[in-house]
Parts: C-alpha cells; sequence; structure tokens
C-alpha cells in the first residue's frame, strides 16, 4: 500500500489531495524519518506518525494466501 493510500485508510485525509498537501508539508514520518513521497511503499509493520499519532501498517497479506503459502 502507498503512503496517500494509508492516510485514507485510516481516515486522515478524504482525497488523495488532501494526502499530498499534508505528506508535502512534511508533517508525516515513516519509521522516525520525514517523509515526502506519497507513494511511498510501505510494508507491514511501518510506523506511520502524525500529529503524535502512531500508526501501525498491518499486515496486508490475505489470510486464505499466508494459508496456501504455509502448507507447502
Amino acid at each position: 500500500m502507498k503512503l496517500d493510500q494509508f492516510l485514507k485508510f485510516i481516515g486522515i485525509v478524504q482525497t488523495g489531495g488532501e494526502a499530498k498537501m499534508i505528506i508535502k508539508s512534511g508533517k508525516i514520518s515513516v519509521n522516525g524519518i520525514v517523509e515526502n513521497r506519497r507513494g511511498r511503499k510501505l510494508i507491514d509493520g511501518d510506523q506511520i506518525i502524525f500529529a503524535n499519532e502512531t500508526y501501525i501498517v498491518p499486515n496486508s497479506d490475505p489470510l486464505g494466501r499466508k494459508l496456501a503459502r504455509s502448507e507447502k
């Protein structure tokens, strides 16, 4: 998931334009580093910090795919 999509997913912003403005303003950190790229690819466990709140990227792998891999 990309950073701008994540911000919409968790409800910080309503539109991609809002996400772009917040990200470009330098108010978003990913794993403790200020991030200015809205297309920044996030992975499971990444920590996004905005307005003194920390959000963790959830496991995005559907359970069915995870089970299928573990059975092999």
